[in-house]
């Protein structure tokens, strides 16, 4: 078992299947060292869980499980082009845009679903920078979706 299987283990995480795209692009491409992948919705077992705003129909709570399943979904991309976790040396960026009502200010709690899940699994390796950005409506009205950048060896 890698490190990473080890540690997935260990905290109960089990990386899912590559999500179909639903449209016209791939889930992750390579360039140099780098993976950078396709934005990543929330989907479980090819569904959302949830649709709508947060701050409306979506809690700030659980838009943030959502962030950490769409991080998931993010890493399910990025293996399936470099074969192993185990190969991130470190995570350099997310981005997590959060569909949200126009008084809503609490994006940054939001992406913590995403960033706490990557510091659980990766360590010191998985602290990045980020942005957390708020934004009318998302793909199929989706409440986040995520992106990231990882550096592998």
């Amino acid at each position: 078992m890698s490190a990473i299987d080890a540690r997935l283990a260990e905290l109960g995480i089990s990386i899912p299947a590559v999500t179909k795209p639903v449209a016209a692009y791939v889930p992750a491409v390579t360039s140099g060292n780098l993976v950078f992948t396709a934005g990543q919705l929330p989907f479980v077992d090819g569904a959302l869980p949830a649709t709508g705003k947060v701050g409306a129909a979506v809690t700030p709570e659980e838009a943030a499980g959502y962030a950490r399943t769409a991080v998931l979904n993010a890493l399910a991309a990025a293996q399936s082009v470099i074969g192993s976790l185990d190969r991130v040396t470190r995570v350099v960026k997310v981005v997590v845009f959060v569909a949200s009502t126009a008084d809503f200010a609490g994006q940054p709690a939001v992406a913590n679903g995403a960033s706490t899940v990557l510091g659980e699994i990766f360590g010191e390796a998985g602290a990045h920078a980020r942005s957390a950005v708020g934004v009318a409506v998302l793909p199929l009205d989706a409440p986040v979706e995520v992106e990231l950048i990882l550096e592998f060896a």
